[in-house]
């Protein structure tokens, strides 16, 4: 029985611009990722990591090679980028809202996946009254209500204290395992891809 590639990446570059101001930013890129894996990509800043993401999430196209994507894809950013003037809540409810559920449904859904990144208590509050760590646990929850397959994290918790990050390591890998997701993470930092990946992919400048 043949390995089910969630994410495949075949001979792809990106450049942006053109002539002289040309920059390569991918070359000849050949990736899978299986269904239910647990990738980690590090490298030094300008490495391509981040363009890999955009790539996969359909944000930007490749200047030549193929990104397949079986799925659909939810992208979590550094910055939690919860829109200010929304509670926690609604931040949540938004993307199920964008896709048409109704109202009764997404706060349901909504109330559980905030209860289960331990933010029950904070539903009403709005990102600034929030810790950097409840921010990201927000994200975390609406990325997840988006129900999408594959999970694109772009150093999420890059900006934390040690201990906030190892506990949500832990509460990622819980959401990971009971949602059989499929996660390509970005980070610096080789302790948390050796903690947190199934394989890890280091990218050369």
């Amino acid at each position: 029985e043949g390995v089910v590639s969630a994410v495949s990446i075949r001979g792809v570059s990106k450049t942006f611009g053109t002539g002289t101001r040309a920059v390569t930013a991918l070359a000849d890129v050949d990736l899978e990722v299986r269904r239910g894996e647990f990738v980690c990509l590090i490298g030094a800043s300008g490495c391509g990591k981040s363009t890999i993401l955009n790539l996969v999430a359909g944000l930007d196209a490749p200047t030549s090679g193929d990104v397949d994507v079986d799925g659909d894809t939810a992208l979590m950013f550094q910055d939690a980028a919860l829109f200010p003037w929304l509670t926690v809540q609604a931040n949540v409810e938004l993307p199920m809202k964008l896709a048409g559920v109704a109202k009764a449904e997404r706060r349901a859904r909504a109330t559980q996946l905030i209860e289960s990144v331990h933010l029950g208590a904070f539903a009403g509050k709005r990102p600034h009254q929030l810790s950097g760590g409840m921010r990201q646990r927000g994200a975390l929850a609406r990325a997840l209500a988006q129900d999408a397959d594959v999970l694109l994290m772009d150093e999420p918790f890059g900006a934390l204290d040690a201990m906030t990050r190892d506990t949500l390591h832990e509460e990622l890998d819980d959401h990971v395992r009971t949602r059989d997701l499929t996660v390509m993470f970005v980070t610096h930092n080789v302790r948390e891809a050796a903690r947190l990946g199934d394989r890890i992919v280091v990218m050369s400048p």
